[in-house]
């Protein structure tokens, strides 16, 4: 049997010549000085050879240890080269199917027709918390506990919402496996996110009665405040958008001919936070009234060439604080009486009663679930209508401006 010290003194030759340790392992020594292990075995009554790796990258110790698994193999009638062929084969066919690779030929069949922030946005949470953590396993061998692990992950940061879609995302991707022969299941769907994800505290924003919404609207013409910012409650009481919405509008996002605002699907920070576009992943259509187009020509006046209909005055590419309409109330008076959000459920509340349908109202206010079948479309459903209902929406609050 070898030892280090014979190894280590073993010297090339004009020819390659091998030594030999034990039970069919020996080491060749090339005309370079190389040292490569090699073991020899018979299998079903034919001589074999496989390499066992370079000396002294594989000591002596280690090419033992791996004679002997191949002598085991052989013991219960496995092929050690056949094996280390399978094996490789499996390695290759699970890097070709890893959750990475299928969830990067998902993307490129899913954000086809999506805003282009928006699958940007998907793309760099999947690189930023999944990948990590399960990017390199076979997507067939993913268990429901790994998800898991990454949904909490992402939530124990704080980022709740990220992790809810994370976990809608990785659900949409193993049903592209599915689809496409790459698994059998989507373990996804064995978690309810509700169990793992710590509920988010809701909010209750105040809002004046509909008797008191003449005078709101007298003081919000009359605010001697920056011009903007009277603005943009004008704006928003006419739209009802969300605050977050509003302040986030870009001018790219307008049609003035269709007269139409196309909010896109929501935009994150990496904690969890909304910077532009909806609350959900879709987009949404904002009819524009003629009064709103008036709106939209003043503020244009003022933000100039700014991608921002409200940018910060802070500059660096920002937009209005997200409480800039809610301290002009406060200094209207209206403080704990009014918020931004208000003006949404005074919209629904009034239009309710104004009678028009509850399905173009709960549309416009973007509370419409979006499913699998429509969420591709129904950003536009009924926009002839809620176009009428959002013109009457402006002549109503115009009458209102008028009342004593």
């Amino acid at each position: 049997m070898l030892n280090d010290t014979q190894l280590k003194a073993l010297k090339p030759k004009e020819k390659i010549y091998n030594v030999t340790d034990s039970l069919g392992l020996s080491i060749q020594v090339g005309t370079t000085g190389s040292k490569l292990w090699r073991f020899r075995y018979q299998f079903e009554n034919k001589p074999k050879l496989i390499s066992l790796g370079k000396y002294p990258d594989i000591s002596l110790l280690q090419a033992r240890e791996r004679r002997d698994e191949a002598r085991k193999l052989v013991a219960i009638g496995v092929d050690p080269s056949q094996n280390r062929k399978d094996v490789k084969t499996a390695r290759n066919e699970a890097q070709a199917n890893s959750f990475k690779q299928v969830s990067e030929e998902w993307y490129a069949h899913w954000q086809q027709d999506k805003h282009g922030r928006h699958a940007d946005y998907v793309m760099r949470r999947l690189e930023a918390d999944v990948f990590p953590a399960i990017g390199n396993r076979a997507i067939s061998q993913i268990q429901a506990p790994e998800i898991v692990a990454v949904i909490k992950a992402i939530a124990g940061r704080g980022a709740l919402d990220i992790a809810k879609r994370c976990h809608q995302t990785i659900g949409q991707i193993f049903r592209f496996a599915i689809a496409h022969g790459k698994a059998t299941r989507n373990p996804s769907t064995d978690i309810n996110p509700g169990d793992i994800i710590p509920p988010r505290r809701k909010e209750n924003y105040a809002r004046i009665n509909e008797a008191d919404l003449p005078e709101l609207i007298r003081s919000i013409h009359d605010y001697s405040g920056t011009p903007i910012t009277r603005l943009a409650m004008l704006l928003m009481y006419n739209t009802f958008v969300r605050t977050s919405e509003l302040i986030g509008a870009r001018w790219q996002d307008f049609d003035m001919e269709k007269k139409q605002w196309k909010i896109p699907a929501r935009i994150d920070d990496e904690n969890g936070n909304k910077i532009y576009g909806m609350k959900m992943d879709s987009d949404h259509i904002v009819p524009l009234s003629k009064q709103v187009l008036s709106i939209l020509e003043r503020i244009r006046a003022i933000s100039g060439e700014n991608e921002l209909l409200f940018p910060s005055t802070k500059g660096e590419g920002k937009s209005m604080s997200n409480n800039t309409i809610l301290k002009a109330l406060e200094r209207m008076g209206y403080k704990g009486k009014m918020t931004g959000h208000g003006f949404r459920g005074l919209a629904s509340t009034i239009l309710h009663e104004q009678g028009y349908d509850h399905a173009h109202i709960e549309l416009q206010l973007a509370h419409t679930e979006r499913n699998a079948v429509s969420a591709a479309y129904n950003h536009a459903l009924y926009i002839s209508q809620r176009s009428k209902m959002m013109q009457d929406w402006s002549n109503y609050l115009d009458s209102l401006s008028n009342k004593k």
